[in-house]
């Protein structure tokens, strides 16, 4: 491909960055009407125009959250063994190229996630709600934890922005008392899924996208939210608030952070912060990682 028609596809991978963040905004702010009164659930906000955002993976949770349900559902046998192998290898050949060309992204595109297809929300859901229990809620960070409750109890709005799944974020976001959460969309018709994205994985400048479109719904000023992550690939959601504050930062974002004064919070310590970090050159692709352990962990037991 020429650069020039390399160019070209530039306007169409922003648009479907923009679809990716407006679809998740839309989701998560149904999401967030239909879950049920329940102890433990934040209060309507004193603060109506402030809220807070925070990545998931190595920022609120101990590593990858799509790699604890992929590892639930493969335990569960949600997914095929010719599913997983056909996802991970379009996914890794994807990540191997090294750059993100518009086939390339519309091809991961089109099989990112497609072992759903032809499952229900509903049992998804429900899958979810037990994997949280059993894998994923000792992997909460306290001290991010702690972060996220100070802006509850300051009255305002706290949600999660992720590349994973927003119904599956949602049960993480509701699980910690938080607001809500903006995550990758899934279609679905009649309740099942069809195995394609609306727009692309919320990743990147899309995360950036979701949350101005949140705040457009929800009428947040912008400079007075505060966004938190580890990667710096979430450099483009950090610098649309006010306050962008670096969570177990990967050496990039570390950088970045040091050079526009934003405040760096490390929870980590030694040997256990290399060995759950996730490079963030993996970005996206770190779900090809996460289905191909899963499917590693099915075949595990199985030996045992």
């Amino acid at each position: 491909m020429s650069l020039w028609r390399g160019r070209e596809k530039e306007p169409e991978l922003e648009q479907l960055a923009t679809l990716a963040g407006e679809a998740s905004a839309e989701a998560a702010v149904v999401l967030g009407r239909a879950e049920p009164d329940e102890p433990g659930r934040p209060t309507l906000p004193v603060d109506l125009t402030a809220a807070a955002f925070f990545d998931v993976d190595n920022t609120m949770m101990m590593g990858a959250s799509i790699f604890h349900f992929a590892r639930g559902m493969a335990a569960r046998k949600f997914f095929t063994s010719s599913d997983l192998a056909k996802f991970a290898f379009q996914q890794v050949m994807f990540r191997v190229g090294g750059r993100e060309t518009h086939d390339g992204i519309r091809n991961a595109r089109e099989s990112g996630l497609s072992f759903v297809a032809g499952h229900s929300v509903e049992e998804l859901m429900a899958h979810g709600e037990e994997i949280y229990d059993e894998l994923m809620a000792d992997k909460i960070w306290p001290g991010t934890r702690a972060l996220a409750q100070m802006h509850l109890d300051a009255g305002q709005r706290v949600w999660l922005v992720t590349a994973t799944p927003v119904d599956l974020a949602t049960i993480i976001a509701r699980r910690l008392g938080l607001t809500g959460a903006l995550g990758t969309v899934l279609e679905s018709k009649d309740g099942v899924y069809t195995g394609r994205l609306v727009g692309e994985m919320l990743h990147g400048p899309a995360k950036a996208h979701a949350v101005r479109a949140l705040a457009a719904r929800e009428g947040l000023n912008l400079r007075r939210c505060t966004a938190y992550s580890d990667s710096a690939n979430d450099v483009p959601m950090l610098s649309v608030v006010g306050t962008a504050v670096a969570v177990n930062p990967d050496g990039s974002l570390r950088e970045t952070a040091r050079k526009r004064g934003w405040e760096i919070r490390d929870f980590r310590t030694g040997r256990k912060a290399a060995k759950i970090g996730v490079p963030s050159v993996l970005g996206a692709g770190a779900v090809a990682g996460a289905v191909a352990a899963g499917l590693a962990y099915r075949k595990r037991d199985r030996l045992i």
